[in-house]
């Protein structure tokens, strides 16, 4: 769970925004002669993200952000463990899963923004909390990645 001491960054003065989260979806891939395997890191800036309205409610909208980068990381491992290695195009289609799968990260966490109004709607903040946890549950199987 992210906490206001996590939010390192000054906030940005030309932005209106009570809060920004800034997180990051990597994978490093390791080729052997007939074979790969991967490593995804999700992660959290804190020397990007800050907040300036610091409320609990705030934080819980923030922390929404937060899961659905988790969220995309058990997408891109669920991806990831279907594909089947190919020495001879594994380069275009691994780079093809994954920018798919950051695409609709960051499509989903620009939706997220928009139907709460950056948390202003409170009825959609907490039916979007909730769909998060079951997308969430969902993706459980593939959370250790």
């Amino acid at each position: 769970k992210l906490s206001w001491s996590d939010y390192k960054a000054k906030p940005n003065p030309n932005s209106d925004a009570s809060a920004t989260t800034r997180t990051y979806l990597a994978i490093d891939y390791h080729i052997s002669t007939d074979n790969f395997s991967y490593t995804i890191r999700s992660a959290f800036s804190r020397s990007y993200s800050w907040g300036r309205d610091k409320t609990d409610y705030i934080l819980s909208h923030e922390q929404g952000h937060f899961d659905l980068a988790e969220v995309y990381a058990r997408k891109l491992h669920q991806r990831m463990s279907a594909y089947r290695f190919d020495k001879r195009t594994f380069q275009k289609e691994l780079k093809k899963i994954y920018d798919e799968v950051a695409a609709e990260k960051a499509a989903t966490q620009e939706q997220y923004d928009r139907e709460t109004r950056h948390s202003i709607d409170q009825e959609k903040q907490a039916e979007w909390l909730k769909k998060i946890a079951r997308m969430l549950e969902e993706l459980k199987e593939y959370a250790d990645y």
